[in-house]
């Protein structure tokens, strides 16, 4: 199965019947696509015909389930009357029904296999981005995210980012030296996003174990790409939430795959259906970053395709990067929706032979203009074209049909039970014995001590942890900052609840006299490193 070349798409029609196929070369696959027509005119099926079509060639998919409707792709088709006569109109005498390899995803851990990723990941600029955070509020995120990596506090949900934020607004005097000014009203804004976030369910997103995106890339033994549905119907009511998941993962898949140009068959391909409903509610920042990483991921391998009632609802900016069309039906009723028919109209290279804006409006259920790019990536000419049906079932699978596919999944076990370890918020809140992080700034080289990563991310276990002491954090100022404010007359007091240190004046002293000598040798090395879940693209 994996030789194939090319999906077929449907047959071109005219006023005596089929005229010839039309098929979807792999090879331009991730040039991306879009499919649009009213509701009604056969979008979903010509999605899932794609979507098996691409599995049986080997290639993974990726769908947002938006209305509840694509898990029926998991079972075979139900060839009734009507799905026969279409099978016999259109010739396919290799039809067989059939549903596709699957593997569940639901942010909520509902209706599929849990889907996570850590603070960390998403990193303090998209995450600023999508809270609409302004430049004085960016600054403190990114304070608050220096501030963990030199303490070795790992972030890993909403309750670490939130905890930190506490303990940054109780130590805003003693890093103003060598961090620079924390406004508490900055706080304040930062703590009220998390909060928004957390009311659209954000605290079942954020956490470990966080998705590999390798298990988004599989195979099952007969060589098809998995098709991997996300629950994405009670998802699209936190659209904040959405935009969140969607730019996380378009951003790791950029960073984690490859440059390969132009391949054979793409790694992967993305649909996302009912687009307009995400752009509609997007920041602009969303779509500023989604129209960078279709323009980018392409040469990642990486094939997008957007599903929508019309392409105006596309912003032009990522309208102009989608190279294979189908549209299906639209309806003008109104002056509104002419105008919508004529643009549709446009967007396509003109085929002498066919009024395409009058066709659009005459078009019947499962019939669709189509422009595919040929082997040199140059659009074809629009036909009118019947689309081939799927051979998976229309419509969604029971939640028996579900629990099945679930069991078999090759992914079981390994996401369903959240792993909550020792990081920021346990060692701020004093819920774990060692030492209560220090203020006084520390050493990048004193930070990778601690066994951390970007933003304080480490090593995955691959057990559930014990309640284990962490690596100590304060680096050359919090151990000399000791030491010193021992020799001067004060030992370190136990740490109330909420981390916050007494200390007597021979410590503060020493602690002093230590950030002063820290700045001189160098601490703001370590400040210099540059984040961002993009990497250049985000420059």
């Amino acid at each position: 199965m994996t030789d194939i070349a090319s999906i077929f798409v449907g047959q071109v029609t005219g006023s005596k019947g089929p005229k010839g196929r039309l098929d979807l070369l792999l090879a331009r696959a991730n040039r991306h696509g879009l499919i649009a027509g009213a509701t009604g005119t056969g979008k979903t099926a010509t999605l899932q015909g794609l979507a098996e079509g691409f599995a049986a060639a080997g290639v993974p998919v990726f769908l947002a389930d938006v209305k509840g409707d694509l898990s029926g792709i998991s079972q075979e088709a139900r060839v009734d009357d009507r799905l026969g006569q279409r099978i016999r109109d259109m010739g396919i005498a290799d039809f067989e029904a059939a549903g596709a390899p699957v593997i569940f995803w639901d942010l909520f851990g509902r209706q599929g296999h849990p889907v996570r990723a850590t603070i960390s990941d998403l990193g303090p600029l998209l995450l600023g981005r999508l809270m609409n955070l302004n430049e004085v509020q960016s600054g403190v995120l990114n304070l608050a995210v220096t501030v963990a990596d030199e303490q070795g506090l790992l972030l890993l949900d909403l309750k670490d980012l939130r905890a930190l934020l506490v303990f940054i607004s109780e130590h805003a005097a003693e890093l103003q030296a060598s961090h620079g000014n924390v406004n508490p009203a900055s706080i304040g804004a930062i703590q009220r996003a998390l909060l928004m976030l957390e009311q659209q369910g954000a605290q079942s997103f954020f956490g470990e174990p966080m998705l590999d995106i390798a298990d988004l890339m599989r195979a099952d033994g007969r060589g098809r790409g998995y098709v991997n549905v996300l629950a994405a119907d009670k998802l699209m009511q936190s659209p904040q939430l959405y935009a969140v998941f969607l730019l996380w993962l378009l951003s790791e898949l950029y960073e984690n795959l490859p440059e390969v140009g132009d391949l054979p068959k793409p790694k992967l391909v993305l649909f996302f259906d009912e687009a307009h409903l995400l752009f509609r509610d997007a920041p602009k920042a969303l779509v500023d970053k989604v129209e960078q990483v279709v323009l980018l991921i392409r040469s990642k391998g990486v094939g997008v395709f957007f599903v929508t009632q019309n392409p105006l609802d596309i912003p032009d900016s990522v309208l102009g990067q989608l190279g294979n069309r189908i549209q299906h039906a639209l309806r003008a009723y109104t002056p509104k929706d002419q105008k919508a028919v004529r643009a549709a109209a446009e967007t396509f290279r003109a085929n002498p032979k066919l009024n395409t804006e009058k066709v659009i409006q005459e078009l019947g259920v499962g019939e669709a203009l189509v422009s595919l790019l040929d082997d040199k990536g140059a659009p074809g000419i629009v036909q009118r074209t019947m689309i081939r049906p799927p051979q998976s079932r229309l419509g969604p699978a029971n939640a028996g049909e579900r629990a099945a596919v679930m069991t078999a999944s090759p992914v079981a076990g390994i996401y369903d039970q959240t792993i909550d370890r020792d990081s920021a918020y346990e060692r701020l809140t004093g819920r774990v014995a060692g030492p209560a992080p220090s203020s006084a700034p520390t050493s990048p080289a004193s930070a990778a001590g601690a066994g951390t990563g970007k933003w304080g991310r480490g090593p995955l276990p691959p057990t559930r942890p014990t309640q284990s002491a962490p690596a100590e954090g304060g680096g050359i100022g919090g151990t000399l900052g000791s030491v010193l404010g021992d020799m001067l007359g004060g030992g370190q007091q136990p740490a109330p609840r909420g981390g916050r240190q007494p200390q007597s004046v021979g410590a503060m002293v020493g602690k002093a006299v230590v950030r002063s000598i820290a700045t001189q040798i160098g601490s703001q090395i370590g400040r210099q490193i540059i984040r961002g879940v993009l990497g250049s693209i985000l420059k």
